[in-house]
């Protein structure tokens, strides 16, 4: 009798939590189950019965794009744009309409984040401009959208000044959410440590890094592990990066050590199928240091697989790495061959044109072997100087400044060498 009691308890718990703008119980819910949500909500928004589609639709456009949003799986990504677009259409009042388009520029927005699309970015914007939101608390929520969006433009900028504007405008964003919508400050709260831990990592700036971290501890000491797994874990994930960062600069071998426990505590979170993307991203963070065991970036790189996702590519790309490194100090030239192999291979079965983030990745892949080969024979490392410049542009382009910084690194070695 307790079970079924259990049972109803909980099914009514996910009732009454679909109706609530705060989805934070999604976090308590693996991949598989959010899918199983998101389906039952995209049914619900299209029967005759259903007293409010577009508010149905439009929870279910959100609950399709965190499904996207952990595990990279472009067929939600697309039933998050088809829901919001039923939402829209089905909208017969204006805060309806408001929250609907929203939901539509989100969605974009993690298909940016995603794959890197600049084009993803360019409709988000068009998205989040045609809402005309009245009620205060939608207002903070296109307030939020808005700043979202501008972080991500100062990105691919990557000028100081545009990320000192979209840092300003996400504070300003902040305290209207606090106010009038404090459901969904967790992630952009997120958003903002995290622009501007990517701009001190990429700047070497630990100013920048120093603020990052101190948000970061503001938002894990808030961040209850049994009712927000998810968020505590994406900001110790992102604190263990900082201070892994900052570790580096000092040579710090304690901070470093800190850093790691940081990431060991960001994976104990949750399991890697409750959110595979998140799990993966750990492990990259922490592969970054050589000294890691490898067989936690080769399941990253497996999970990430066949995605097209800036995540993927940066997990093959430290694996790749790490596979160049031990060839080179066996001094094995076959094995560089191989390695070669794998990835023309790649580039010959993939279907249909490479993404930029992809494109980039194989081209610092193919540089990296070049390189280690042309150390190994003591000869020129062919094109790889001219190949590393066009993989750090498209990059930088798409939504990867990391990736970008990874192929610059390279082609600044190769001139030490010259």
């Amino acid at each position: 009798m307790a079970m079924f009691e259990f049972g109803r308890d909980l099914r009514k718990l996910f009732g009454e939590a679909r109706d609530s703008d705060d989805l934070g119980w999604l976090e308590l819910i693996g991949a598989d189950l959010l899918a199983v949500e998101a389906r039952a909500l995209t049914t619900d928004g299209g029967r005759v019965s259903c007293k409010a589609p577009s508010r149905t639709w439009t929870r279910a456009s959100a609950l399709w794009r965190e499904h996207a949003r952990r595990t990279g799986q472009r067929t939600s990504l697309d039933k998050a744009l088809e829901t919001g677009a039923d939402a829209l259409k089905a909208a017969g009042h204006p805060e309806d309409h408001a929250r609907a388009g929203l939901a539509i520029a989100l969605a974009w927005l993690t298909a940016f984040d995603l794959y890197g699309d600049r084009s993803a970015l360019d409709e988000a914007t068009h998205a989040a401009q045609e809402t005309q939101p009245r009620r205060l608390a939608t207002l903070a929520h296109s307030a939020a959208v808005h700043a979202r969006i501008r972080t991500r433009q100062a990105r691919l900028s990557g000028l100081t000044a545009d990320r000192r504007d979209a840092a300003a405008l996400m504070d300003a964003a902040l305290h209207a959410l606090i106010k009038h919508n404090p459901a969904e400050a967790h992630d952009l709260r997120l958003d903002g440590a995290a622009l501007a831990l990517e701009a001190g990592i990429l700047e070497r700036d630990a100013r920048l890094l120093d603020q990052a971290g101190r948000d970061l501890q503001a938002l894990i000491s808030t961040s209850d592990p049994d009712t927000r797994p998810l968020t505590r874990a994406r900001a110790l994930a992102l604190c263990g990066a900082g201070l892994s960062a900052l570790a580096a600069m000092a040579g710090d071998a304690e901070a470093t050590a800190t850093g790691h426990a940081l990431f060991d505590a960001a994976a104990d979170q949750f399991f890697p199928d409750h959110s595979p993307m998140d799990w993966a991203a750990v492990q990259v963070a922490r592969a970054v240091d050589p000294d890691t065991p490898i067989e936690a970036l080769m399941q990253a790189e497996a999970l990430t697989a066949g995605h097209g996702t800036v995540l993927g590519a940066l997990a093959l790309d430290l694996l790749i790495q790490r596979e160049i490194a031990l060839a080179a100090a066996n001094g094995d030239v076959l094995a560089l061959t191989r390695i070669e192999t794998r990835v023309r291979r790649r580039l010959a079965e993939r279907v249909g044109a490479p993404g930029a983030i992809d494109w980039a990745a194989d081209q610092i892949a193919m540089a990296r072997v070049m390189i280690a080969r042309s150390e190994l024979l003591g000869s020129e490392p062919d094109q790889a100087a001219f190949v590393l410049s066009e993989a750090a542009e498209a990059a930088a382009d798409h939504g990867s400044p990391v990736l970008a910084d990874r192929a610059r690194g390279l082609l600044a070695g190769l001139s030490v060498r010259a």
